[in-house]
């Protein structure tokens, strides 16, 4: 077993660990088929030797070579630590500098394999989020961290620590790029091959940025979806006895069965892979199994008829789960289904991240590695049947929703019946769930705030919870208006929901939906219960990357950005800029996430909050523009609510002065002057 001490002291060379190669018993990703020329392969194998000094590079290079032959990659399995991987309390990081110190703990929690979906890959969510690209690349950066002062900057290009620079202690102690590929060469080929050549890395969201906080993050979401979903399409607050179906229960979407039982609605899921719908089971999200759909019909239409709160996983594919409500409908008259979704990683639909209805599991990874084209075609037919069922059940009282994991968008490259006539090209027969029910939270400034108590304590965790509570309660006490106050009431739900559900999955982490007022007050909180000792160890805060400004993603985060600017990606650069020179730790920009390379940028970042005066000023500073960057953007646009809330933001901020939009002028106007 190794230490943390020698975690951070190197690559371990002289001796080299024993190649213990691909672990037995944990779920491993899937092969890829990158399809690489010759010349390109000994590319490859080139640009992994490069960490390693020549007298090693004879041993190494038969087995990286055997690597990129079996797994479509080089993911240097000899130097998967030994160590057990989980974020330990921060104050055991052997490092200089507080900072480096909690992003070691960052690192070490996407890592954990309670928290990562294919850890020895270094893949933590959607079937190909890496947090490296290789184990050399991990090792190096925590030797880098550990060295690292307050006047020196690391910097990392898509997985790979290109070294410290000197900075000062006012800027980032650390700048991540993640796929920065030119346009015209980012697609889903190009990456394949510049993903196995190991010179570009799909980082997902928070993966790459190293704040993944586990499911929890994904629960909270949902949680909020389907309770709006309820109030904007069925009519209704009370959800006992709705049946939301919906599949996926890996990484992220292994969120959607708790999510399910704290709204208190039947939630239905299904999951090919036994061992991720097995893992859900085991830590307590899930409630039951089912392994055939006899059986999951039968407890559905039980729980249905008891108004019982559930977590149902059925273990098979979700096509067959939709095809079979159509046929009770068609032959007993009987509707099973409220609400519905999707999350599988569909934005990754033809290297694992969704299932063939017509192939078992195990079938399906053979043709995938052997017959990529042929896998291909029966992911298309699969996508295409699923849509059938759902449009059918469309037809009665049944509402769905794309739930920003490019479903709709795939499932219409395979030419299915998703098309909305006379629509933008950002809108399909159902809504986007940013559209209709998150895209107004959003333009309030409500996105998902997030911290890590670094102390790994969950006393420390329930000490933000309750001065979370707190700060919202006064808030609401102050007066706001009822849109925003309904925010605050479901956040505080949630936070005592949070703790009662025991959600803490690796880092001792929370997350609440919170405005840029709300998140400045709760971290200003944090800092000062940390400078007094209430809280015993440095405060992580970060968000997810799918936030009010975070993002541009025009089939998602930008989907009801409506004045042509929905595929312009200047709000994520610049959130990412501007949070580097307001005070964030560290900072993050990626290509991709959620919805595929390709499809979108995003940024994010992390602050660490340690009790100081300076760490106050920075959260406020950085705070205040990481949200409301988001908010005037959505402002220009023409959305009413960000438009409202820019102006009530000018007037409390002397510092924020924005040109607010004319109200253009009426379609006859414009008919008119186009006509002449």
């Amino acid at each position: 077993m190794s230490s943390l001490q020698a975690l951070c002291s190197g690559l371990p060379l002289w001796p080299l660990p024993e190649n213990r190669g691909r672990q037995a018993g944990v779920p491993h990703a899937p092969v890829r088929t990158p399809r690489l020329s010759p010349a390109e392969e000994q590319l490859a194998l080139r640009n992994a030797l490069r960490y390693f000094p020549p007298d090693l590079q004879e041993l190494l290079a038969p087995e990286f070579a055997e690597e990129l032959r079996l797994y479509g990659h080089i993911y240097m399995y000899r130097f998967c630590p030994s160590i057990e991987m989980r974020a330990y309390p921060v104050e055991q990081y052997p490092c200089r500098t507080r900072a480096a110190a909690a992003i070691m703990h960052m690192i070490m929690n996407n890592l954990d394999p309670a928290v990562a979906q294919f850890p020895q890959e270094l893949v933590t969510y959607g079937g190909n989020g890496q947090v490296f690209g290789n184990w050399a690349q991990f090792w190096l950066t925590m030797s880098y961290l550990s060295q690292m002062t307050e006047e020196q900057t690391l910097v990392m290009y898509s997985g790979h620590p290109l070294g410290l620079f000197p900075s000062s202690p006012g800027a980032p102690r650390l700048v991540i790029t993640n796929g920065m590929v030119i346009p015209n060469y980012s697609s889903r080929t190009e990456y394949d091959k510049l993903f196995a050549m190991g010179v570009t890395m799909y980082g997902q969201m928070t993966a790459g940025s190293y704040c993944y906080i586990g499911p929890q993050g994904i629960v909270h979401g949902t949680v909020l979806t389907v309770l709006n979903a309820g109030r904007r399409y069925l009519g209704t607050e009370d959800l006992a006895g709705k049946v939301f179906v919906t599949s996926g229960l890996g990484g992220m979407s292994g969120a959607q069965a708790k999510a399910a039982v704290i709204v208190g609605c039947i939630g239905v899921i299904a999951e090919v892979d036994r061992a991720a719908l097995m893992k859900r089971h085991k830590q307590g999200w899930l409630m039951e199994v089912a392994d055939s759909l006899d059986h999951c019909i039968q407890r559905l239409r039980e729980a249905r008829r008891r108004k019982e709160v559930l977590s149902l996983g059925y273990h098979g594919n979700v096509v067959d789960l939709w095809e079979r409500l159509v046929h009770e409908l068609d032959t007993t008259g009987e509707l099973l289904v409220d609400l519905g979704s999707d999350q599988t990683s569909c934005h990754n639909p033809f290297n694992g991240g969704y299932y063939p209805v017509q192939l078992g599991f195990t079938e399906a990874q053979s043709l995938l590695a052997s017959n990529p084209a042929a896998f291909k075609a029966l992911v298309q037919e699969s996508l295409r049947r699923q849509v059938s069922a759902i449009n059918r059940l469309a037809k009665e009282n049944f509402f769905f929703w794309d739930y920003g994991n490019a479903f709709l968008l795939e499932a219409q490259r395979a030419g299915a019946d998703v098309e909305k006539k006379g629509a933008r090209k950002t809108e399909f027969r159902y809504p986007s769930y940013v559209q209709h029910i998150m895209g107004d939270i959003f333009s309030q400034g409500f996105g998902p705030f997030r911290w890590v108590c670094t102390s790994g304590d969950p006393q420390d965790l329930a000490v933000t919870d309750q001065l979370a509570v707190s700060v919202l309660e006064a808030a609401i006490a102050g007066g706001v208006n009822p849109a925003v106050r309904l925010q605050y009431v479901d956040n505080i739900r949630w936070i005592r929901e949070a703790a009662r559900h025991q959600l803490v999955v690796g880092s001792q982490a929370r997350i609440l939906y919170s405005d840029q007022k709300g998140r400045v007050a709760i971290a200003v909180a944090f800092n000062q219960a940390i400078a007094s000792g209430k809280i015993k160890a440095p405060v992580v805060l970060s968000r997810d990357h799918h936030d009010v400004s975070g993002t541009d993603s025009p089939f998602r985060e930008t989907s009801n950005i409506y004045d042509g600017s929905a595929f312009c990606a200047d709000m994520a650069v610049q959130n990412f800029v501007g949070d580097a020179f307001r005070g964030a730790t560290w900072v993050a920009l990626h290509n991709g996430g959620g919805v595929g390379w390709g499809e979108a940028i995003n940024g994010g970042f992390g602050l660490v909050l340690d009790g100081t005066q300076e760490a106050e000023q920075k959260a406020k500073m950085m705070l205040t523009w990481d949200v409301s960057n988001g908010v005037a953007r959505r402002c220009w646009s023409g959305n009413q609510k960000a438009y409202e809330i820019i102006c009530q933001t000018m007037q409390e901020n002397n510092g924020l002065v924005v040109t607010l939009p004319h109200e253009v002028a009426d379609e006859h106007v414009l008919q008119q002057a186009l006509q002449s």
